[in-house]
């Protein structure tokens, strides 16, 4: 008995470890850094070494195993899609292998702007990207981008953004974070002082232990991202750059926040004690900084670093002084005012747009962002002003006799033809305003418009108005407008409407309208209207409506409506919509997941959460069956049932030996499906029209028309086998009196009409299986 009892005890010791090692935590990391954002981008210097410093972080203090962790560098479209790709089969892997609980992080750093990650030259849209990770069967998903206006990823879905963070209670949290370097309109920048970009670099700085600010040994997200947010905008309210605002969409569920590092989880850590202030700059052997904070005395600070040397500097004050010391394995090693001693008494590159010219026109060593260089030259650097100009040709003008070989900026323009570097107020002519950089007013010709920049204002013309950079204002033409950049109000034109990047406001036009980025406002024409990014608000034509991102709005055409989401209404003879919540309403209706209605001839859905109204209805994830029965009409009935959920169509048709297969029916019904106990039990309900012909001549024409109203009670016996029956009620129109048949063997009714119709009505019954 003893020895039952011995065996029983050791059993169940052994099987303790294998439980609790099922019932890990896994972390799965993907790494992502690209210096290169194609020919027309500015190389950035240090992408890579961020993507390599925060995958050191995560491998050091976020519990992410190596092989958890890929680190991807200098790749295009394809490589990035493949990577989250096969992320999202590790991820099914860690969820199938046993663990409890499975956490994804993606980090990016590189070029970007306000549709999408800007790889080699090549753009992987924010709604691909978020549908990759909302793919991944992760409990936390976590992203991280560092780069141009990437703001507008984390309000990708349109909504607001929702308080931010949980108190930590446990770890049950499920749901994504993301995390932006920057709004959704503005630069982000990197610094050769720090040696990488603000955002990450204080994010990294808070990991190691800078943001603990509970002092449990642990960051949280909410910790990290308060401290990266505060350190970057303050760190760059006076570059150049302007100053940068991190940003968040964070929706996480249940008890607890989310710890990403852990200061205990470090075999050596530096310790500074509370005495110890001012802002802190810890470098390791190499030179990388590795670690910027604002030491404040009286809070003992704990920082997670790997065993080494480092040298720290410390500002306070207007004095700095110096420190060194090594980490050793195994220990904490403190870090106290006395350590130091005293010594005697930087250019940013934009993650986005910015000219490769323009960087190179950069002062070295200047502490400012190329954007606000921009800026500078907007402004009218470099130009001599002449109020008024009066015009024949450029070369024959007031601005070649006062200001000769100069760039010129006017206030007022008047002749043939106008020309300049730049106008300040009104230009009309009658050939043509042509400016080199920017214009800003009034500019009015019979002609054509040209702006060499961007202009705001009104620019008006018969044949067109083309700036090469953003227009703030309207454009108004018989021809053709075209904005190089962003537009803000509008695009009128009797020809088309062209913007290369996003418009607020409107573009009408008779024949077609373009967007290039999002679109939020009116777009409407005869012709056709294309926004290759996300698009909220009516898009209206004739021919053919394209939304290339998501649409939140109505797309109403006469022709063809076509977004990879939408969230509204969709109208046209045929609707392709990708993921839809609301209503498809045309001849052909398309879609992935339907939360709403589709009402059409056909419709075709992945799945329908509403309800599916038309003649064919087909569902992938919805309900498809073949059916069999016997009834007093026909003794061999045949039907297909498919559609959604709730909603289906049928397909019918039978024959009868008992009247010597003379005659059978074909026919067509919508129908209810009820579903009462689970999968067991079920009730359907339709209504049916079908024809009743002849076999000798079954395309003679037939004059009848069998109207039925059936309900069926099943009872599924098997996953692909039930058996059903239930009554019907008959209505049977004959209008000539060669097809005045009797179809029941069951007593009817029957009601003369005229001298060659009559109407026959009966309750009837019908039994029989599914497949």
């Amino acid at each position: 008995m003893s020895v039952s009892r011995a065996f029983v005890l050791l059993s169940l010791l052994l099987a303790t470890p294998a439980a609790a090692e099922t019932g890990t935590v896994r972390r799965l990391a993907l790494l992502v850094g690209v210096n290169d954002g194609g020919p027309e981008r500015v190389r950035l210097r240090y992408a890579v070494s961020d993507a390599k410093s925060f995958d050191k972080v995560l491998g050091e203090l976020g519990g992410v195993a190596a092989g958890d962790r890929r680190l991807l560098v200098e790749s295009g479209r394809a490589e990035l899609l493949a990577a989250l790709g096969e992320l999202r089969s590790r991820t099914e892997a860690a969820r199938a292998s046993g663990a409890s609980r499975v956490e994804v992080l993606v980090y990016y750093s590189g070029h970007s702007d306000e549709e999408g990650l800007l790889l080699k030259g090549e753009r992987l849209d924010y709604g691909e990207l978020r549908r990759a990770l909302e793919s991944l069967p992760a409990d936390v998903r976590i992203a991280v981008l560092d780069s141009c206006a990437s703001g507008a990823f984390a309000r990708a879905k349109g909504g607001t953004r929702r308080p931010a963070f949980l108190v930590d209670t446990g770890n049950k949290v499920r749901g994504h974070a993301i995390l932006t370097s920057s709004s959704e309109d503005e630069a982000s920048q990197e610094s050769d002082r720090l040696g990488g970009s603000y955002f990450t670099h204080h994010l990294l700085s808070g990991l190691r232990g800078a943001a603990d600010a509970t002092r449990d040994g642990r960051v949280t997200l909410n910790e990290a991202y308060q401290f990266a947010f505060h350190e970057t905008l303050a760190r760059t309210e006076k570059t150049r750059g302007g100053a940068q605002h991190p940003a968040y969409d964070i929706e996480l569920a249940g008890s607890g926040d989310l710890v990403m590092t852990d200061l205990r989880a470090t075999s050596a850590g530096l310790y500074l004690t509370d005495a110890l202030e001012g802002r802190l700059f810890v470098r390791d052997e190499a030179g990388t900084l590795v670690v910027e904070l604002q030491k404040l005395p009286g809070r003992p600070t704990e920082l997670g670093l790997a065993p080494g040397r480092y040298h720290v500097r410390r500002e306070l004050d207007s004095g700095a002084s110096e420190a060194s010391f090594s980490l050793v394995e195994g220990q904490r090693t403190p870090l106290a005012p006395t350590n130091f001693q005293a010594v005697a008494l930087e250019a940013t590159v934009s993650r986005g747009n910015a000219p490769v010219a323009e960087v190179a026109a950069a002062a070295p060593g200047a502490a400012m962002g190329v954007e606000a260089s921009r800026a500078l030259v907007e402004a009218g650097a470099g130009r001599t002003r002449v109020p008024v100009a009066v015009s024949l040709v450029p070369p024959l003008s007031t601005n070649a006799l006062r200001a000769p070989g100069q760039r010129v900026e006017n206030q007022l323009a008047l002749g043939l033809a106008n020309g300049g570097a730049a106008v300040r107020g009104v230009a009309a002519s009658l050939l043509a305003n042509w400016y080199d950089e920017e214009a800003h007013g009034v500019l009015l010709s019979t002609g054509i418009n040209v702006v060499g920049g961007r202009a705001s204002g009104v620019l008006a013309s018969v044949a067109g108005n083309v700036t090469r950079g953003g227009m703030e204002g309207m454009q108004m033409a018989a021809g053709l407008n075209v904005a190089g950049g962003d537009v803000r109000v509008g695009q009128m034109a009797a020809g088309a409407n062209v913007a290369t990047g996003s418009v607020w406001g409107v573009q009408l036009a008779a024949g077609a309208n373009v967007a290039g980025g999002s679109f939020e406002g009116l777009q409407s024409s005869a012709g056709f209207n294309v926004a290759r990014g996300d698009f909220l608000g009516l898009q209206a034509a004739a021919a053919l409506n394209v939304a290339g991102g998501s649409l939140r709005g109505v797309q109403f055409s006469s022709g063809l409506n076509r977004a990879n989401g939408v969230t509204g209404l969709q109208a046209a003879l045929v609707n392709i919509g990708g993921d839809v919540t609301g209503l498809q309403m045309g001849l052909v209706n398309v879609a992935g997941v339907v939360s709403g209605v589709q009402l059409g001839l056909v419709n075709i859905a992945e799945e329908v959460k509403g309800a599916p109204i038309g003649l064919l209805s087909f569902e992938k994830k919805g309900q498809f069956h073949v059916e069999f029965w016997s009834s007093d009409i026909q003794l061999v009935n045949f039907g297909v049932k498919f559609g959604g959920k709730y909603m289906y169509t049928t397909l019918l048709g039978g024959i009868g030996p008992d009247d010597r297969m003379q005659r059978f029916n074909l026919g067509l019904g919508l129908g209810l499906h009820m579903p009462l106990w689970g999968d067991r039990l079920w009730l359907d309900g339709d209504l049916a029209a079908s024809t009743v012909h002849p076999v000798r001549d079954p395309f003679g024409g037939s004059t009848n028309l069998l109207s039925q109203a059936r309900v069926m009670l099943g009872v599924q016996l098997f996953d692909r086998f039930a058996l059903f029956g239930g009554p019907t009620y008959n209505v049977y129109f004959a209008w000539s009196e060669a097809e005045r048949y009797k179809l029941s063997t069951l007593p009817l009714r029957e009601h003369r009409m005229s001298d060659t119709s009559t109407m026959q009505y009966w309750p009837g019954v019908q039994i029989g299986l599914r497949l």
